[in-house]
């Protein structure tokens, strides 16, 4: 399990991100880099990465699933993931 902190840290990346979204790409557009200076660095997309949403890990993270492979193996292996099978040869 990921910290507290370290996913409350994700959440307000996110916000400043959604927030500053449409500010960055006109002045990127209009090449205005000392305006683009100004903005938080957090509201840069760089900065986010993708975390579980249950454990907040974010190695082994699964996109399509939204979680990390050790939640994925466990909730698939439960039959909680609906049209995943366990595989094997």
């Amino acid at each position: 399990m990921a910290k507290e902190s370290i996913k409350a840290r994700q959440k307000k990346r996110i916000k400043l991100f959604l927030k500053y979204f449409k500010k960055r790409n006109i002045l990127i557009k209009q090449k205005k880099y000392l305006e683009l200076q100004k903005i938080p660095k957090n509201a840069s997309k760089v900065r986010l990465r993708n975390h579980c949403k249950i454990t907040g890990r974010f190695r082994g993270y699964i996109r399509y699933f939204g979680i990390s492979r050790i939640v994925f193996r466990k909730l698939s292996s439960n039959g909680f993931i609906p049209g995943v099978k366990k595989s094997s040869w």
